[in-house]
């Protein structure tokens, strides 16, 4: 019998694998966000049972960037609020096209 656990986990292509690794972020499938293991909002969508289905795992945090997660908001604000800035820029240079 064996005493390793398998995790499953979302890689940089969105898809899912079988890990020996913990993930070390959080994140939800629909809102194609991601966040800290604590995250407060995260903790009580899960407490209210709405957010279980759609949770996924990360090795790392680049996976999640890599994989088109963004920062959540309450508990990443700094990357998030360069996320935002960023996105602005994106967009701003569409327009000139």
């Amino acid at each position: 019998m064996s005493d390793q656990r398998a995790y499953t986990l979302t890689g940089p292509d969105g898809r899912s694998y079988s890990s020996p690794v913990k993930g070390t972020w959080g994140g939800h499938r629909g809102n194609r966000i991601y966040g800290r293991m604590d995250c407060p909002a995260a903790l009580r969508a899960i407490a209210k049972g709405v957010y279980v289905k759609n949770r996924v795992f990360f090795v790392d945090e680049s996976t999640a960037i890599v994989a088109g997660y963004r920062p959540c908001w309450s508990c990443c604000r700094d990357k998030y609020q360069a996320w935002k800035a960023a996105k602005g820029k994106d967009e701003s240079c569409r327009k000139d096209l």
